[in-house]
């Protein structure tokens, strides 16, 4: 199965986890962001991440539910 890639464009100087997560779609709530996040379904530059509220940054690359997002 090929991922979908996407990308993200960052207006400020970073974004949290769950909360792109949120904003792209991929979780319908914040709620099952925090879910994805906990059960270790999402990977920050290809190491899984449990922290909720990692600050992403340009260039960082998240890996979930089939996507691949790049932090542009």
């Amino acid at each position: 199965m090929r991922m979908k890639d996407m990308s993200f464009t960052l207006t400020g100087e970073y974004i949290e986890l769950i909360k792109l997560l949120k904003f792209l779609g991929i979780a319908e709530n914040g709620s099952q962001s925090k879910i994805l996040v906990e059960e270790g379904n999402v990977k920050v530059n290809g190491t899984p991440e449990y922290r909720k509220r990692a600050k992403l940054r340009k260039g960082h690359v998240i890996e979930v539910k089939g996507c691949r997002i790049e932090i542009v």
